[in-house]
């Protein structure tokens, strides 16, 4: 079936365009004045629906240009104030996460090549789900600067994703804002992008999936934490099959209100998986366009600088609303349910509507037990952050292994780099009077006990286990950085035995692939993962 043309000419018309015709965008102004319309920038990889996973392949690129038709159809281009076409990332762009070796084989890969390269394909799981296709480092490179691809690891392509480009803009946020909140609603556990900051305070993540264990990627339980600075900083909000709009977006807007107060984001990421809408070709969930854009309404109304991405989504037709649908939401734009007249027309056979009827009548599986049992679990996490890690923003580093190396080192070892004259000067256990009072058993106020003469001499305090001691750029909560300051006191001079003996300490770090997720997260105190982002 065609879809019938208006049969309006130009020249049949008063004006050349109406503003009230259909098919044309409108500015909300009942909820949106004209001073204060938000400030909107538009990313397209030119050419990027072009490429092609293989005829069999759920993964349609194509998905990107019937969303692009559709917003210039409705007119948002006009509502929108900038357009980009962000250039193909570099080498070392991708290599600020991902692994040289990894990138290098994406850049040499190729379908001639595959036989050639076997062992590699299989070691960075190019196979079945991220299969070899033409052209795919070029792929790669383009859609880095404007996806949303959740899956793909450090060393690895995971769940149609061979580059972490959420990772990578993060990464970028960073060295500007000092936390960033990432909320993903696809249908699939956000798990790249938690594992890369599993041990960060500074990127918090939450994640609304499905979750029974089986279903890909098979992570996100109530109960993951992160580790190390980076404890309840990890939240996963994980679903049965068939939740409702009522129910979703009840319980979005109570955990993400919630993370809101508690975390204070400077900066949020939403990736917008069209994958969790109802009467998707690889989802189980039933919401419908609406709800899904009331998510990126509700996260919008908070007035912080927001990146909203793309993710999964597999019924492309319906793809290409939701984000038209989206777009049209962050301009601050009412835009008709019937889809303005495009060269894809065909793909939105039979009703031609912005909304259609995919709402079905699949039974929810998610009870009001089992929702108010997920709140609690976010609540009980929130707790314990006391208060948003505070970060003392000073020059944006250079490059971030060279930052993270400088975090690693030890104020003494920073000293020795100076001189060995001043070497061990500084202590990093606190002086404490020997009639100080403490609570419990740092109590050194005992009546029955006299002070050891040496100690009494000497004036320092009784033993005690030193911390160590960071610079102001490590990434420390502010309470935690003022006690560090506290804990600077002059010490004795170390012999020269000690500083050879500092000398030979390694610096380097370790990196190891994440080959199992889960096991990394169940040994609470575990050396980093390979897969995670060093902040």
């Amino acid at each position: 079936m065609v879809r019938a043309s208006r049969s309006v000419t130009f020249s049949s018309k008063s004006h050349f365009l109406d503003p009230e015709a259909p098919g044309i965008s409108q500015p909300i102004t009942e909820r949106i004045n004209p001073h204060s319309r938000p400030i909107v920038s538009y990313y397209f990889p030119k050419g990027v629906g072009e490429y092609h996973y293989g005829e069999l392949h759920p993964m349609k690129p194509s998905r990107l240009t019937l969303t692009n038709a559709l917003v210039l159809g409705y007119g948002l281009d006009k509502q929108i104030h900038s357009f980009f076409s962000p250039r193909p990332a570099t080498q070392s762009e991708l290599e600020a996460y991902h692994d040289a070796d990894y990138v290098d084989f994406l850049s040499r890969v190729s379908p001639a090549r595959e036989n050639e390269l076997k062992t590699l394909v299989e070691q960075f799981n190019c196979v079945e789900d991220c299969p070899v296709f033409a052209e795919m480092y070029d792929f790669c490179r383009q859609y880095a600067g404007a996806s949303g691809l959740h899956h793909a690891k450090r060393g690895e392509a995971s769940g149609f994703c061979y580059v972490n480009d959420i990772v990578l803009a993060i990464l970028e946020l960073l060295r500007y804002h000092p936390r960033v909140l990432y909320i993903d609603i696809d249908i699939h556990h956000g798990d790249g992008v938690e594992l890369a900051f599993w041990q960060s305070n500074r990127v918090m993540t939450v994640s609304f999936h499905k979750y029974n264990g089986d279903f890909f990627p098979g992570t996100g339980k109530l109960n993951d934490n992160g580790n190390g600075v980076g404890k309840h900083f990890c939240l996963n909000v994980p679903l049965q099959d068939g939740i409702d709009d009522d129910s979703y977006l009840t319980l979005f807007k109570t955990v993400i209100e919630d993370t809101v107060t508690s975390f204070r984001p400077t900066s949020i990421v939403l990736q917008c998986g069209a994958d969790s809408l109802g009467c998707d070709r690889l989802g189980a969930f039933n919401l419908s366009i609406a709800a899904h854009g009331d998510c990126v309404n509700f996260v919008r109304k908070f007035n912080l600088p927001l990146l909203i991405l793309g993710g999964g989504g597999y019924t492309i037709h319906n793809v290409s609303r939701c984000w038209t649908y989206e777009t049209s939401v962050l301009v601050g734009a009412a835009v008709p349910d019937d889809l303005p007249f495009t060269p894809y027309d065909s793909f939105f056979f039979p009703d031609y509507k912005l909304h259609p009827k995919i709402v079905t009548k699949v039974e929810n599986m998610n009870t009001p037990a089992s929702l108010q049992k997920i709140t609690t679990g976010i609540r009980n996490k929130l707790r314990y952050l006391q208060g948003a890690p505070s970060v003392q923003m000073q020059e944006i580093p250079p490059d971030l292994a060279g930052w993270l190396e400088e975090e690693d080192r030890t104020a003494e070892e920073r000293d020795e780099e100076k001189g060995t004259r001043n070497a061990g000067e500084t202590r990093s256990d606190r002086h404490r009077a020997p009639n100080e009072f403490f609570d419990g058993e740092g109590d050194v106020d005992k009546d029955d006990e006299s002070l050891p003469q040496s100690q009494g001499q000497s004036g320092i305090a009784g033993k005690r286990k030193p911390r160590r001691s960071r610079s102001a750029r490590t990434l420390l909560p502010h309470h935690e950085e003022e006690e560090v300051r506290d804990d600077i006191s002059t010490s004795t001079l170390a012999t020269t035995e000690q500083v050879a003996q500092r000398g030979k300490k390694g610096k380097g770090k370790a990196r190891v692939r994440a080959r199992n997720r889960a096991k990394t997260k169940e040994a609470p105190e575990a050396e980093p993962s390979g897969d995670e982002a060093d902040l």
